[in-house]
């Protein structure tokens, strides 16, 4: 990952760098199939729609895990394609390889800094939809510094969607949800579509995944916001 040999601040980074084991399927599908998927990194600054195969609206999903609810949202929604952000190689070779066994098409993988790619490589007003499911909430109070969660971020993404895109976000945490409301409520570009506690039910669009219904069997919440580009 490339880093400034003198960055002039530590900035918010999008992840913690937790690799766990990689399979010997998961690195068979990161050499077959990233150059189909895979989109390098630096990059310079474009719209996304550009490295698609067709030039449809794209949504960005921003740490995606083992790439489960992006899956079905690429495959239950071809209209639209999917620009996944994550640094884990045991998740993306997983999403690659699952991508390749379904052939889904409308999916770009950039294995990077949330943060970076925004700030670097999406030209604003370009986003369709942002989606930040169940990042990490830094629970100590001395960490909350660590949350992605911060307005300087909030106002990244906000520049880089459409006017009318949307911001989704979801938790089970609800300390952090409700500093997600404080974070988005106090943007002049963000408006929150919920009409009463701040909250929406879960849209159609995010599926629940094996870590959410794990996390509802041992009687975690989960907290959805949805906010429009004024």
């Amino acid at each position: 990952m490339s880093e400034d040999s003198t960055p002039p601040h530590r900035h918010i980074r999008s992840f913690v760098l937790r690799q766990g084991r990689t399979t010997e399927a998961q690195r068979e599908a990161l050499e077959r199939d990233w150059p189909r998927y895979g989109l390098d990194w630096p990059r310079p600054a474009a719209d996304p729609r550009e490295w698609f195969a067709q030039p449809l609206p794209v949504v960005m999903e921003i740490g995606f895990g083992n790439g489960e609810a992006l899956t079905a949202a690429a495959a239950a929604d071809p209209v639209r394609n999917y620009l996944g952000i994550e640094v884990h190689r045991p998740g993306v070779g997983r999403l690659l390889r699952e991508l390749n066994a379904r052939g889904i098409d409308n999916v770009r993988v950039i294995s990077h800094d949330a943060v970076e790619v925004l700030r670097d490589a999406i030209l604003p007003g370009t986003l369709d939809e942002v989606r930040l499911y169940f990042p990490d909430p830094w629970h100590k109070t001395r960490h909350h510094k660590r949350r992605i969660v911060q307005a300087p971020f909030v106002e990244l993404v906000a520049s880089s969607l459409r006017t009318g895109g949307r911001f989704h976000l979801a938790t089970d945490w609800e300390p952090y949800a409700q500093w997600m409301r404080e974070m988005l409520d106090s943007s002049p570009l963000l408006r929150n579509t919920s009409l009463d506690d701040g909250f929406v039910p879960r849209p159609q669009g995010r599926i629940e995944t094996h870590f959410e219904r794990r996390g509802r069997r041992l009687g975690h919440g989960v907290w959805d916001l949805v906010y429009v580009r004024r």
